[in-house]
């Protein structure tokens, strides 16, 4: 990741775990800087991922578990026969909506690490043959576990990107500059 993130206040916790999940966040933002839709949705490899797919992905995998903690029922229900579509725009939706949802859901995870009473606070794991039975995970841990496939799907969107037109996170960094300071 090029960009530096700044060092929380002394003891903020919280602040400096949301301060890294809003870095890989930038990181694979910025890989879909400057892309139309059909760009965005290219395959330039032999992997079926796209970089609207990885945002749209990366967007809808932080809402369950926000939802999971939070002890919601989840408002996209995914299974083995739908899976697929968290990787796809569909139903004439564009990366603009994704960016927009993802903002959402960026808002509302952090406000919710936030004013949870403490990040040793737990909530149960969902049936599933990868979790024990029973399992239950600290807010800490659903932090770090988003920061985690953020920064994986970053790293695969990196590669999309410098396949697609050259750039590289660097450069992409600068662009970025660029505009906020125009």
């Amino acid at each position: 990741m090029p960009t530096h993130v700044l060092a929380e206040a002394h003891g903020d916790e919280r602040g400096a775990l949301l301060a890294f999940l809003e870095a890989q966040r930038g990181g694979l933002r910025r890989a879909v800087l400057g892309l139309t839709d059909d760009r965005a949705t290219e395959r330039p490899s032999a992997s079926e991922l796209t970089l609207a797919g990885l945002v749209k992905h990366v967007a809808e995998t932080e809402q369950g578990w926000l939802e999971t903690a939070q002890e919601r029922p989840h408002s996209i229900e995914r299974n083995q026969d739908t899976w697929h579509l968290s990787f796809q725009l569909e139903d004439g939706r564009t990366l603009a909506d994704v960016l927009t949802f993802w903002d959402g859901v960026a808002r509302r995870t952090e406000e919710f690490i936030r004013t949870v009473p403490s990040l040793d606070d737990t909530f149960p794991l969902p049936k599933a043959p990868w979790f024990p039975p029973e399992a239950r995970q600290s807010m800490r841990w659903l932090v770090l576990h988003l920061i985690e496939e953020t920064a994986r799907h970053a790293g695969h969107a990196d590669i999309i990107r410098e396949s697609l037109d050259g750039k590289t996170a660097f450069e992409l960094v600068d662009e970025e500059r660029e505009a906020r300071e125009a």
